[in-house]
């Protein structure tokens, strides 16, 4: 019995690590965007605002710029075509899809963050966009995923100069148009944002991000974290492996599947404090959660790392939107990422 356990095991950390990457059409903005809203509706893939530096880069003094443009790319060999916009210009808040339209939840600007909820559904070529419940408080740099038809949302910024993330953890039934959202227990841990969700076998989860941490003069200060957490009805939040090493940013929703769920690449804080020409960009690792052993295994690398990036599960495959290749420096490429389970 143990070596047909190992051998299970064996087998699906192989399978695990069975990847193919395949470029898709990049999108048509030569900079790229960090933190885009993306889903799908009437089986085309949207992409909604996000931000990026326009001109001069950071280091050089450069202003970030937020956008409101709404892409759509009807078929994977096909090409972007705007198709609307938003209501303003938002980036660097929690998407999902939910049956036939992209839930863009929260987010910021350049000046705000935001409550607003909104609906986004592709009918005919013509965008058409509804608005939600709004969510208790403002969020940016939360995380979030589905999981039936609630969606979560955790963690995250209520101001863009808060010195302190949050724990909280709130949740809204889509399936009930008059709904509002709820309180469910707090995350554990110290307050987060940047962090990486998925839902998977029926259960929330929840993976690092960063603690912000006040110094003498009020000024946040970052520490990346490692531990990562389980959450269902049924029995609440459950602490599970810390993750291999602390972990940022990473595309999320994390893709999942059948036997447990992937963190793909991510900041892990090793560069902290590198000047913006010498950063090496961002950990190309890929790791898989084990639901069975309720461990982390190593399963392959990222093509393009990158982080600050939407993922959506479309055509049986999930893919990385654009996203952040170093600080300040974005990408438009897209890609697609599949595993044999996926298929």
């Amino acid at each position: 019995m143990r070596l047909f356990t190992l051998a299970l095991c064996a087998t699906l950390v192989a399978n695990a690590s069975a990847q193919t990457w395949t470029q898709l059409a990049s999108l048509p903005d030569q900079q790229g965007f960090a933190s885009s809203f993306a889903g799908v509706s009437n089986n085309s893939l949207l992409v909604a605002g996000g931000a990026n530096f326009p001109g001069k880069k950071p280091w050089e003094g450069g202003t970030k710029v937020w956008y409101d443009d709404v892409f759509a790319l009807a078929d994977p060999s096909g090409q972007w075509k705007k198709v609307g916009r938003l209501p303003k210009p938002l980036g660097y808040g929690v998407s999902v899809t939910w049956k036939n339209s992209l839930i863009c939840i929260g987010g910021s600007d350049a000046t705000n963050h935001y409550r607003e909820v909104l609906q986004l559904t592709l009918d005919q070529g013509s965008l058409r966009t509804k608005s939600l419940a709004p969510l208790p408080q403002p969020l940016a740099n939360a995380c979030g995923a589905l999981l039936g038809n609630y969606v979560y949302v955790v963690g995250g910024q209520e101001t863009p100069t808060a010195n302190h993330a949050s724990n909280k953890t709130f949740r809204l039934d889509l399936e009930q148009p008059s709904a509002n959202w709820e309180t469910v227990a707090n995350c554990p841990g110290p307050g987060r944002m940047l962090s990486v969700a998925t839902s998977c076998h029926k259960a929330l989860w929840i993976v690092g991000g960063v603690e912000l941490i006040a110094d003498e003069k009020g000024q946040a200060k970052r520490k990346y974290l490692q531990d990562a957490y389980r959450y269902d009805e049924t029995n609440g939040w459950q602490a599970i492996a810390d993750y291999p090493s602390p972990i940022a940013a990473a595309a999320t929703p994390a893709p999942s599947n059948n036997n447990g769920f992937y963190i793909l690449g991510g900041d892990d804080g090793s560069q902290v404090g590198v000047s913006p020409q010498r950063h090496q960009g961002f950990s190309s690792k890929i790791y898989f959660y084990e639901l069975k052993a309720e461990k982390w295994s190593l399963a392959g690398k990222v093509e393009a790392p990158r982080v600050t990036l939407p993922t959506v599960q479309w055509k049986d495959d999930w893919i990385f939107i654009s996203g952040e290749k170093r600080p300040g420096i974005r990408s438009p490429e897209v890609w697609s990422f599949t595993t044999p389970s996926t298929r």
